[in-house]
C-alpha cells in the first residue's frame, strides 16, 4: 500500500458527492485524506461521512486536488462502503463475551 496523503480542503466547505459512470470511472468531492489504496481496495477519509472504501480490479487514482478535495479513479469498481469510525467496537462483542 502506499502512503498516505493529506487533503487541503477549505473549512466552510463540506460537499461530499459520487458521481460513478459506467462502473469505470468514479469522481469523488469532499475528502480530506487518501489513507491507502492499490488495483483493489481505494480508502478515504471524507469530511463528515466517515471513511469511503472502494473496491474493485485495475482502480488507479487518476487525479487528485489536495486543494479542493476532488479525487477522479479509474477501473472496475464493484463495492463502495461507509465506515462510520464513532460505530466501531470499544471492546469485545457480544458473541465473543458469551462464548469464553
Amino acid at each position: 500500500m502506499e502512503e498516505k496523503k493529506t487533503v487541503k480542503q477549505p473549512r466552510n466547505e463540506s460537499v461530499h458527492n459520487l458521481i460513478l459512470e459506467n462502473r469505470r470511472k468514479l469522481s469523488v468531492s469532499g475528502i480530506e485524506e487518501v489513507e491507502s489504496f492499490n488495483e483493489e481496495e481505494i480508502i478515504l477519509r471524507t469530511t463528515h461521512h466517515g471513511v469511503l472504501v472502494i473496491k474493485g480490479s485495475g482502480l488507479h487514482i487518476n487525479r487528485l486536488n489536495v486543494d479542493s478535495g476532488d479525487v477522479s479513479i479509474v477501473g472496475e469498481v464493484t463495492a463502495m462502503d461507509y465506515i462510520d469510525e464513532s460505530l466501531k467496537s470499544k471492546g469485545p462483542g457480544l458473541l465473543s463475551r458469551l462464548l469464553r
